[in-house]
């Protein structure tokens, strides 16, 4: 209770989960395929169904090592299945319950979340539940409960929805809309998924010792005339501090700053640009952070072509730790992001101590086919610091004196990636993505390519 007490004591509250009127979520790998859920009782009631499957077959992705065949060297099938209900009381008072399951069928990894990097099992649990007052879309709303977080491109905020149970908040949260901004507050704890347990966030969740809070303020504007979104925000973690950034000194607890652009194609004769950038402060595990991420890109979009190609060029960074043992941290904390849209598809990479030019290009040949390529390069930014995978923790190679000497160039990856509507209720997605190991990986250890390809389908009612 009183743990409780302090989450409501600190809690804003603000809209997560639903995207801003003034501008819109990117898609993930796979969007939504824009569907209307069931309606019943004159439309106040209403049932959403999801079903999703994705084969995956992996080699190399987490060791760069064809001698050794580990639990991750295999292929399996992910299934997702969802069930919603929501009921309006009134246009004002609506209440949500959306329940799911999740699976993981064949390979060799245990069917427990997160080990060996498992997706593993979920017996039917509680996804999202939430009390929502008012209209998300104009005026003063308020949303309690458990839900989805969504900001900006989800670089930092994001519900995950590739990984196979997605990342959902018990939230309070509070959100004002106009016609050109909307201002967000937000007070909330991360849900983690256990197979045969209420899953619970780490704040209420007596066996769980990181207490967890993520709280902040968002605000999304159309103010610059020649951009989609022009967003400011100011996002604060507290927890009990943990030894994934080093010893454990004391809690941790700081503020990240940021601001999220993006140009308009249409306005500027086909030339669009984005920029996203975030400053943190404060303290992790009790060490003194100083920390900075950026994103820049600019593209150019064929508007008159039938096909919309467009070719993009892009550079991502984050720093890195510059001295473990001095008793500061420069490791940028990537918070809750959605990492697999931006870093490559075989999420060797999170948005922390990195370098990462890439070049994209993109084509629609029909209105419901696209295809993209993706090609990456990475480096460290410190190789004092770990390499971290998309969880922005877990690190490819140890931190030792064969690494601190090592070249920083981790490698390269292309990704091919095919997606297709085949209705407003059935989307397809295929791809294939080959990392080539560079000079780093060679320094500290094996070096074999890795490759990673995959098929998968969702049906949404």
């Amino acid at each position: 209770m009183k743990r409780l007490a302090l989450f409501l004591a600190t809690a804003s509250l603000a809209h997560a989960g639903t995207p801003a009127p003034v501008k819109p979520v990117p898609p993930a790998p796979l969007p939504p395929p824009g569907y209307a859920p069931i309606t019943l009782l004159d439309g106040k009631l209403t049932v959403d169904i999801q079903e999703k499957m994705r084969v995956e077959v992996r080699e190399n992705n987490f060791d760069f090592n064809s001698a050794v065949n580990g639990p991750q060297d295999a292929s399996w099938l992910l299934q997702r299945f969802r069930l919603g209900l929501g009921y309006s009381f009134t246009p004002w008072f609506k209440i949500y319950a959306q329940g799911q399951d999740v699976r993981e069928i064949g390979g060799s990894r245990p069917n427990e979340i997160g080990t060996f990097g498992s997706e593993g099992d979920d017996t039917f649990d509680l996804l999202k539940g939430y009390v929502q007052l008012g209209d998300i879309k104009k005026g003063p709303s308020a949303t309690i409960g458990r839900q989805f977080l969504s900001y900006g491109d989800q670089r930092l905020v994001g519900p995950l929805e590739w990984l196979n149970q997605a990342r959902t908040f018990d939230a309070l949260k509070l959100r004002y809309a106009a016609p050109k901004w909307s201002l967000d507050l937000f007070s909330s704890s991360p849900v983690v998924f256990k197979d045969h347990e209420w899953n619970k966030s780490t704040l209420l969740d007596d066996d769980d010792n990181l207490n967890e809070i993520f709280s902040g303020l968002y605000f999304s504007t159309q103010f610059v005339p020649i951009n989609t979104t022009t967003d400011f925000y100011v996002f604060h973690k507290m927890d009990d501090g943990n030894a994934n950034f080093g010893p454990k000194l004391g809690d941790t607890n700081f503020l990240t700053f940021g601001t999220l652009w993006k140009g308009d194609a249409k306005k500027l004769r086909g030339w669009d640009y984005e920029t996203e950038m975030a400053f943190q402060t404060g303290e992790v595990s009790g060490r003194d952070l100083t920390a900075f991420a950026g994103h820049w890109g600019a593209g150019y979009n064929w508007l008159g072509h039938p096909w919309k190609p467009r070719l993009g060029l892009q550079y991502n960074y984050a720093t890195g730790d510059q001295n473990p043992a001095d008793g500061d941290i420069e490791t940028f904390q990537n918070l809750y992001p959605t990492n697999h849209l931006f870093y490559g598809y075989m999420d060797t990479t999170g948005w922390t101590n990195m370098h990462n030019p890439q070049i994209n290009f993109s084509v629609t040949p029909t209105p419901k086919l696209k295809l993209m390529l993706d090609y990456h390069l990475y480096w460290n930014a410190s190789n004092d610091d770990a390499w971290r995978r998309v969880n922005g923790v877990t690190g490819v190679r140890p931190v030792n004196a064969a690494a601190r000497s090592a070249s920083s160039f981790r490698g390269q990856e292309v990704d091919l990636t095919a997606i297709y509507k085949l209705n407003p209720h059935v989307a397809l997605q295929a791809g294939y993505s080959l990392f080539i190991a560079g000079d780093y990986l060679s320094d500290t250890g094996a070096d074999d390519n890795a490759h990673f390809g995959y098929v998968q389908v969702q049906i949404d009612f």
